[in-house]
C-alpha cells in the first residue's frame, strides 16, 4: 500500500515547529582583530555558543520525540529484543547511548510542558543538562526554574543545582531546625546541606537520628562534611554486611561492631573492609564458575582433537595450568612472582 504525500500544511507545520527562534548565520568576531577588547571577544562567542545550544536543544527534543515513537512501535510490534529499533539508529549512525540520551531529553520536555511548568518559548533560556536536571527535580523547584526561564534569565544545570539545594535544606525533616536557620541567613552554604540529605535518607531511622542529633549540637560546615561522610560510610557498610555470605554468623552483632568502629573512629575502614569482602565473594564465586566452564570447555576439545592436530593440542597444553585443580598464573607487574589457587570440591574440602 502506498501511503499519500504530506500536506503542504502539514509541512510547514513540521517547518514551523524545527524553525529556530533566532538567526543561525551569526558573525563570530575575527580571533586575529587586536582591537576588539578581550571581553568583548568573550561576550560575542558565549552568545554564538548559547545560540547553538538552544538549537542543539530543540532538536533534540524532536529527535527524541522521534526516537521514542520508533522504540514503542518496536516495543509493539518487533521481536521483543528490539533489534528493528537497533538496526534504525545503525542505519542513521546513532549510538544506543545517544539515542536514549535524547529520549530522556524528550521525556524531560514533556514532564515540564504537560506539567505546565514551562511554556515552549522557553525551553530556548535552558541547556540541555539543566533541562534533564530540572525535570528530575521536585515540583517546587521546577516551578522556581521555569519562573527564572519566563523572566528571560539564562537556565544552566549549576542554577538547577542551586535552587533544589535550597529547597532541600529548607523543606527536608532529616535535618535539625539549628541547620535550617543557619542556611536560611547564608551562615551555612546550602550546597553543604543537601549531600548530607541524599546520604541520610539511605539510613534506617536510628541512624538518621544519631547524625541529626551530632549535627544538631554543633551547627557548622565541619560538622556537616564529617556527617555527611559517616553517613556515607554507614551505609556501605550497612549495604555490604548483608551481601558477605562469612558474616551470617549467630555469634557476630553486626550493630555493636559498628558502635565499636564509631568509637574508635575507624568507621571507614570497617566499611571498606565489609565492602571488600563482599567483593573478594562475588570474585571467587565467578572464578569458580569461570574455571568449571574452562575445565569443560577443555575437555570437549581435547576429546574433538588428535594427533591430527597438533596446534589445538599445544594450545590445551598452555592453557592447563588453569584449568587443573591447582590454577597457576604469574602475578601482572609482580615480576617472577606466582599466583597458585587450588580448587577443592566440598567432598575434597572435608577430606582435607
Amino acid at each position: 500500500m502506498v501511503q499519500a504525500p504530506p500536506s503542504l500544511d502539514a509541512i510547514h507545520s513540521v517547518s514551523r515547529a524545527f524553525e529556530p527562534n533566532v538567526d543561525m548565520h551569526f558573525r563570530l568576531p575575527d580571533p586575529e582583530d587586536e582591537l576588539i577588547p578581550e571581553l568583548d571577544f568573550q561576550e560575542q562567542v558565549e552568545q554564538a555558543w548559547q545560540v547553538c545550544d538552544r538549537f542543539d536543544l530543540q532538536t533534540n527534543i524532536w529527535r527524541g520525540r522521534i526516537l521514542r515513537a520508533v522504540r514503542d512501535r518496536e516495543k509493539r510490534h518487533g521481536d521483543g529484543r528490539g533489534t528493528g529499533f537497533l538496526n534504525w539508529l545503525k542505519d542513521r549512525e546513532i549510538s544506543k547511548s545517544q539515542a536514549y540520551s535524547m529520549i530522556e531529553l524528550a521525556n524531560s520536555a514533556d514532564t515540564l510542558l504537560d506539567g505546565g511548568y514551562l511554556e515552549p518559548e522557553d525551553v530556548n533560556q535552558f541547556s540541555k543538562r539543566a533541562f534533564v536536571e530540572t525535570a528530575q527535580s521536585a515540583p517546587e523547584v521546577q516551578q522556581m526554574v521555569s519562573d527564572a526561564a519566563h523572566r528571560g534569565d539564562r537556565i544552566t544545570r549549576r542554577e538547577v543545582r542551586q535552587l533544589s539545594d535550597d529547597w532541600t535544606a529548607m523543606t527536608s525533616d532529616l535535618l535539625p531546625t539549628e541547620v535550617k536557620q543557619k542556611a536560611a541567613d547564608h551562615t551555612i552554604p546550602a550546597k553543604y546541606l543537601a549531600p548530607l540529605v541524599k546520604e541520610m535518607q539511605k539510613l534506617p531511622e536510628s541512624h538518621q537520628i544519631s547524625i541529626r542529633d551530632a549535627v544538631a549540637e554543633t551547627p557548622d560546615v565541619d560538622t556537616l562534611k564529617q556527617a555527611t561522610s559517616e553517613a556515607r560510610y554507614l551505609w556501605r557498610y550497612l549495604e555490604a554486611a548483608t551481601n558477605v555470605q562469612a558474616l551470617n554468623n549467630p555469634s557476630l552483632d553486626l550493630e555493636l561492631a559498628l558502635e565499636e568502629a564509631l568509637r574508635l573512629g575507624c568507621l571507614s575502614s570497617a566499611a571498606d573492609l565489609v565492602n571488600h569482602a563482599a567483593q573478594l565473594e562475588q570474585t571467587v564465586t565467578k572464578l569458580y564458575l569461570t574455571w568449571k566452564r574452562l575445565n569443560a570447555l577443555s575437555e570437549r576439545l581435547y576429546l574433538d582433537s588428535g594427533a591430527s592436530t597438533p596446534h589445538l593440542r599445544s594450545l590445551l597444553s598452555c592453557l592447563s595450568p588453569l584449568s587443573g585443580d591447582i590454577i597457576e598464573t604469574a602475578l601482572t607487574g609482580g615480576g617472577d612472582r606466582t599466583i597458585r589457587l587450588q580448587m577443592l570440591t566440598d567432598t575434597e574440602a572435608a577430606m582435607a
